[in-house]
């Protein structure tokens, strides 16, 4: 485990580190020289936790003002070695591969009336069944991943850990749940996904 006392700015369009970005970051896989991407990188602190284990780390987000926040951390905290980049899942890292793929997913089933009309609705919004981006990630993550590489992902118990498990292993992964933590009417749990 890292031991890391990290500022960290916040901003009220941009989520804010809970259990679930700790989770993810106090149980990273990554070894000295692997590249690293983060999807959904929000405030920065999983990129920031990566930046310590590698040099060589890309933070993304579709959310904005998550991007100019997580520039700040980074300055606030003197990292210069994290690629942050705007845009939509893999779409900013497009003929891009990586040996380690980090995601702190969007994964609370959202009923229509649920939606947040703002962006930080980015870093909840499931879609109905919770899955919404989940399995778009499942399905394009293997394109963007080197061979022997590991997908660290965070997701619910509400949205169906057992589907997850079973979409890695169909796409020639071998995936486990690492870690979870029980919540009052959920579990959030680490999925470790390695290429075969």
């Amino acid at each position: 485990m890292i031991d890391m006392d990290f500022i960290i700015n916040t901003h009220e369009n941009v989520y804010v580190p809970a259990e679930d970005s700790y989770l993810l970051a106090e149980n990273l896989e990554i070894k000295r020289g692997q590249s690293v991407l983060e999807i959904g990188t929000g405030s920065g602190i999983v990129a920031m936790y990566a930046s310590k284990l590698t040099d060589k780390v890309t933070a993304t987000d579709i959310n904005f003002d998550a991007i100019t926040l997580a520039e700040s951390n980074f300055k606030e905290n003197n990292i210069d070695n994290i690629e942050l980049l705007f845009g939509n899942l893999f779409e900013p890292v497009k003929n891009r591969k990586f040996d380690v793929i980090l995601f702190n997913t969007p994964y609370l089933p959202t009923e229509e009336g649920e939606v947040i009309d703002d962006t930080i609705n980015y870093a909840f919004d499931g879609g109905l069944n919770g899955r919404k981006v989940i399995d778009r990630f499942i399905n394009e993550v293997s394109n963007y991943l080197n061979d022997k590489g590991i997908v660290q992902m965070i997701q619910s118990s509400l949205s169906n850990n057992d589907r997850t498990l079973d979409m890695f292993d169909s796409r020639g992964f071998v995936a486990e749940i690492a870690k979870s933590e029980s919540f009052f009417f959920e579990e959030i749990v680490l999925i470790n996904a390695y290429k075969i």
